[in-house]
């Protein structure tokens, strides 16, 4: 009966989606396998047992005993394994966020355990089974873990949330004691880039634009389009390169990988790169006047068009649904 932890990130008291998606697969394998879920948070935030409890969690168990307002690599590492070392979880779940990929190995290592990034898929029969992307994307592997417990990231979005029934989890308290630790770095100031946008990571639907829009000017045509559409807007490397937009929107190899439920390509050819960072996404749409661009072979839906008159229809038209 294996038992897995989940942790919950947070940002300014704000709950990651993530989290609650891990949460929701968690109980799926613990329904047909046993065990329980553990939802696992470092500080405080609001309400976190009712919605932990709704999307499948049996347990809430908020760390003390260490300054956790402020993610430190270390502080956080050093507080997950004495947790860890005390309860003996089977898995440990983590979301492949920027603040999960710094946080997952460093776990790993302190536990002396497997690590698992990116994650795409989880099962259990006899032990778990970890589906992860390989060769940027290309093909997928089924790992199983060799060690009593093992640290895995999953994608956000790799998982559909519960139909959210339960009620609210039993809430417990883990004390750290981590007074006296030396974290080694400390964090004096957080700067927010702008106003707050919707993170390509943890977006439903995506709108990038590519090469196709010509210049900086026109990106405002896929920002539109995002709008419409209560989406993030993305981009390709060869815009971010060129100057025509934040490297924050740049979604590939090099840039941020996703997995939404609906990804709008608009002018993007589909080079390799930019395929490793989009190709989980449920469904793809492309829009491009050559009918022979490499994106058209995974699109699930394509247009062959010119983007300056395609995209500006969809937005009316989706303007006009909601309407």
């Amino acid at each position: 009966m294996p038992n897995i932890a989940v942790f919950l990130e947070q940002r300014a008291g704000e709950l990651k989606k993530v989290g609650w998606q891990m949460i929701s697969k968690a109980r799926a394998i613990t329904d047909q396998a046993g065990g329980e879920v553990w939802a696992v948070l470092l500080g405080e935030a609001g309400g976190a047992a009712v919605a932990a409890g709704q999307y499948g969690a049996h347990r809430l168990v908020k760390i003390v005993g260490g300054d956790f307002a402020v993610y430190n690599a270390n502080t956080y590492a050093a507080a997950l394994q004495k947790f860890c070392a005390a309860r003996k979880p089977d898995l440990v779940l983590v979301g492949a966020t920027a603040l999960g990929k710094d946080l997952a190995p460093k776990l790993a290592v302190r536990l002396q355990c497997a690590c698992l990034s990116d994650s795409v898929g989880l099962k259990y029969e006899n032990g778990f089974e970890i589906r992860r992307p390989i060769f940027a994307g290309k093909c997928f592997i089924d790992a199983t873990p060799r060690t009593a417990c093992a640290v895995v990231g999953i994608r956000p979005n790799a998982f559909t949330l519960g139909a959210g029934a339960g009620g609210p989890a039993a809430e417990e308290t883990f004390d750290a004691a981590l007074a006296g630790l030396n974290p080694g770095a400390v964090v004096k100031e957080i700067r927010a880039g702008g106003a707050k946008k919707i993170e390509l990571t943890e977006a439903e639907r995506i709108v990038s634009g590519g090469r196709g829009i010509k210049g900086p000017e026109n990106y405002k045509l896929i920002e539109e389009l995002a709008a419409a559409l209560g989406a993030a807007a993305g981009a390709s490397r060869a815009i971010v390169d060129a100057g025509w937009v934040e490297y924050s929107h740049q979604v590939g190899q090099t840039g941020k990988t996703v997995g939404p439920n609906l990804y709008l390509a608009c002018g993007i050819s589909g080079a390799i790169q930019h395929l490793a960072g989009m190709s989980s996404s449920k469904c793809i749409v492309a829009v491009n006047k050559d009918a022979n661009a490499p994106i058209f072979k995974v699109a699930d839906y394509g247009i062959v068009g010119d983007l300056f008159q395609v995209v500006p229809a969809l937005t009316t038209a989706i303007r006009e649904m909601g309407a």
